[in-house]
C-alpha cells in the first residue's frame, strides 16, 4: 500500500491494578472496540461480519471529483459511477458501522481550485447525503486524509479545517477524525498534532495508526506486541492520549491501523522487498488478540485491524489481509472468537502481568456484574510456554477455550481446581477463563 518507515519503542509491563478499583466509565465494550480496514467495492461485508461491527474504508474523494476539486457533486454516485447507496448500504445490511476515511491526498495540493471553497463544499454535501442524519444513513464518522504527508502543515490545516465545516454544517451528528497524526514532526506518512491545535470544536477524533516495527527498511520485520526491544508501537499511542489530555479534553483517540504481514510465499530474490521479513500465519493471530487487549488498557476507544484481504504478496503491507484470496486464514478464525467471546464484555484490570511473565487480563460483562472472563497468555514471541498456579480469588469456573485457529468446533472444557487455584500451561496462544463471582 505504501511504504512506511516506523521507529518503535519499547512496551512497558504494566503495573497491577487493585481488584478494588471502579471501572472506568471510557472503556468500551468489545464489540465497539474491534474494527477492520476494507476498501470499497472489493470489501465483503457477508465474509467480514462474524469479525467486527466496525469497519473503516479507503474512500478516494478523487473517485468523487475527479481531479476537479470544484465537480459538482452527484452523489449517492460518485464521478467514476460507484453508487455508494449500494456500497455502504450493503455494508449497514450486515450490521456494521462505517468510517469513512476521506482520501483527498491523491489530488496534489496546487491542483485544487479553491480549497477553502471546495473542500467545504465537498464535506457539506458528503454529510448531507450518507451521515446519520441522511434520508439513508449510511455513514457514522469521517476522517479527513489518511496519510497526507505531502501536504505541508498550513495547507492540511486549510483542508481540514474548511472540510471539517462542511461536515458540521452538513451534519452534525456525523463524527469527525483526524488523519494520522502523532506527537512531534510531521512526516511523509503522518501529520503532527498540531496541525489541529485550538481546532477542537472542528474534531470528535484524534486518529493514529501504528505498527510494531523491530527494523525499517529493507526489512520491515514486525514483532510480538509486547516486546520491550520495540520503538514506539504503544508508546506514539500513550503519547497522543497524553497529548489529548492537555490539549483536547473530551475527545476520542481511534487507532485505525495496525497489524502484521503474514505470506505462504518467499520475497523476490532482487528489488525493493528483496529482504523483506514477515511473520507466519499463527503469529499473525496470537499478535493482532493480544493487542487488542494491550489497547483495552489504555484510553482508546477503537483499533481497526489491516488489512482485510491480501494475494499473498511477499511484500510490506501486502500479506496483511485476515483472509488471503478471501480465504480465511487463522487470524480470521481468531479474531472472529474475540469478537464473539467478549463483545458484551469490557476491560476491567490486569489480574497479573510483568514483562516476559504470563499475563492474565480480566473482562466484565456490560451488565451481570458476576460474569467475568480472564485470558491468560506469554507475551512472547518465541513459542514459549509456561506452568501457572493461577487463583481464582472469589469466583467459580464454568469453562475453559482456547483461541481457535482454525473452522472446527471451539473445544470449551473443564480444568480441575485446588483450594481455588488451577494448574494450566499459559502458551503464546491466549487462554479464556469463564467466571462466575461469588458475591
Amino acid at each position: 500500500m505504501r511504504l512506511i518507515v516506523f521507529s518503535f519503542v519499547a512496551f512497558i509491563g504494566l503495573s497491577r491494578l487493585s481488584a478494588d478499583e471502579p471501572q472506568r466509565p471510557t472503556k468500551p465494550l468489545f464489540r465497539d472496540f474491534i474494527g477492520i480496514n476494507g476498501h470499497t467495492v472489493s470489501f465483503k461485508p457477508e465474509l467480514y461480519s462474524p469479525v467486527c461491527r466496525l469497519v473503516r474504508d479507503y474512500h478516494p474523494m478523487e473517485w468523487d471529483t475527479g481531479k476537479d476539486s470544484n465537480y459538482k457533486l452527484d452523489f449517492p454516485f460518485a464521478r467514476n459511477r460507484v453508487n455508494w447507496e449500494q456500497v455502504y448500504g450493503s455494508w449497514k445490511n450486515h450490521g456494521f458501522k462505517t468510517d469513512a476515511c476521506i482520501m483527498f491526498e491523491t489530488l496534489q495540493a496546487d491542483q485544487w481550485n479553491d480549497i477553502p471553497k471546495d473542500a467545504y463544499l465537498y464535506g457539506k454535501r458528503f454529510a448531507e447525503s450518507f451521515g446519520p442524519s441522511a434520508k439513508l444513513p449510511l455513514v457514522e464518522a469521517v476522517e479527513i486524509g489518511n496519510e497526507p504527508g505531502k501536504y505541508d502543515d498550513a495547507t492540511y490545516r486549510k483542508v481540514f479545517e474548511n472540510m471539517s465545516r462542511g461536515f458540521r454544517d452538513g451534519d452534525p451528528k456525523l463524527l469527525v477524525a483526524t488523519c494520522n497524526v502523532n506527537v512531534g514532526k510531521s512526516g511523509d506518512y503522518h501529520k503532527s498534532v498540531q496541525c489541529v491545535e485550538g481546532l477542537n470544536s472542528s474534531y470528535d477524533v484524534l486518529n493514529i495508526h501504528s505498527y510494531a516495527m523491530l527494523e525499517p527498511w529493507p526489512t520491515w520485520k514486525r514483532s510480538y506486541p509486547e516486546d520491550p526491544a520495540l520503538a514506539a508501537f504503544m508508546q506514539d499511542i500513550d503519547a497522543l492520549i497524553r497529548w489529548r489530555d492537555v490539549h483536547a479534553q473530551g475527545k476520542q483517540v481511534w487507532l485505525t491501523e495496525f497489524g502484521w504481514d503474514a505470506s505462504t510465499q518467499s520475497p523476490a530474490s532482487e528489488g525493493d522487498f528483496a529482504k523483506w521479513q514477515g511473520n507466519d500465519d499463527v503469529q499473525q493471530a496470537q499478535w493482532l488478540v493480544r493487542s487488542f487487549f494491550l489497547f483495552a488498557t489504555r484510553d482508546l476507544q477503537r483499533a481497526y485491524i489491516y488489512f482485510f484481504n491480501d494475494e499473498d504478496e511477499a511484500k510490506f503491507h501486502a500479506s496483511s489481509g485476515l483472509t488471503r484470496s478471501f480465504k480465511p486464514k487463522p487470524s480470521y478464525f481468531a479474531v472472529s472468537h474475540l469478537h464473539k467471546t467478549l463483545a458484551d464484555y469490557r476491560f476491567s484490570r490486569i489480574v497479573q502481568g510483568g514483562v516476559g511473565e504470563p499475563h492474565v487480563y480480566e473482562f466484565l460483562h456490560e451488565s451481570e456484574a458476576s460474569q467475568a472472563i480472564w485470558v491468560a497468555w506469554m507475551p512472547t514471541g518465541d513459542s514459549q510456554t509456561k506452568k501457572l498456579l493461577l487463583s481464582l480469588e472469589n469466583h467459580r469456573l464454568l469453562g475453559v477455550e482456547e483461541m481457535p485457529l482454525n473452522s472446527l468446533p471451539v473445544d470449551s472444557r473443564m480444568m480441575p481446581l485446588v483450594e481455588g487455584k488451577i494448574d494450566i500451561e499459559v502458551k503464546e496462544t491466549p487462554i479464556y477463563l469463564f467466571l462466575k463471582r461469588d458475591f
